[in-house]
């Protein structure tokens, strides 16, 4: 907001007069009640540029985000509503959503996902088969460029292309087990290199 266009301000005015006029001349009988409208009007103006510039702070302890410690090879992943723990990966360079998910064997990425990562899916030889609480899928080995979570970064990882329905992509255990500890401690789930 640091270019102000005339305009708008312009029109912001004489929308603002067009709206106080109105109250003026609504309330010219009864000013004791027209103040406490515009009292109360203010206060819910107030409210919601309160709300507006707070909205970082009151994200961050409503759904807070992963924070990756550098120096101590740490990464801290808050538990979701849905009880879930969410990381956000670069994939060949680009950002993916993973589960976190202890009871896959393999990292899986969802056919969106990987088309998203510059992999050729069409190319691709949907010849395995994984077990799934959905039942049995297709899927496709792959070995990545990269995978990276802030500066702790990997490459060469082999993972798994689904050519089924997956809402997500998982970050399972073969990624997981480059880790010396993974811990699950207030809420959180720690995972250290």
């Amino acid at each position: 907001m640091t270019d102000i266009d005339p305009g708008q301000l312009i029109y912001l005015l004489l929308l603002l007069v067009a709206v106080g006029g109105w109250f003026v001349t609504q309330g010219r009988g009864n000013l004791g009640k027209l103040s406490q409208q515009a009292m109360v009007w203010g206060l819910i103006f107030v409210g919601v540029i309160a709300a507006v510039g707070l909205w970082g702070d009151i994200r961050n302890s409503i759904a807070p985000r992963q924070s990756v410690i550098a120096e101590a090879g740490r990464i801290e992943l808050p538990r979701a509503q849905d009880g879930h723990y969410y990381v956000q990966a670069e994939v060949n360079g680009v950002p993916v959503n993973f589960v976190v998910d202890t009871g896959a064997s393999a990292v899986v990425l969802t056919l969106q996902d990987a088309v998203r990562a510059g992999i050729d899916t069409d190319a691709l030889a949907f010849a395995g088969q994984a077990g799934t609480a959905n039942g049995v899928t297709r899927v496709a080995s792959v070995r990545l460029d990269s995978l990276a979570i802030g500066p702790i970064s990997d490459s060469g990882l082999r993972v798994l292309v689904n050519a089924g329905e997956m809402t997500n992509s998982l970050m399972g255990m073969s990624y997981l087990q480059r880790y010396a500890s993974i811990e699950i401690r207030d809420g959180m789930l720690v995972l250290t290199r």
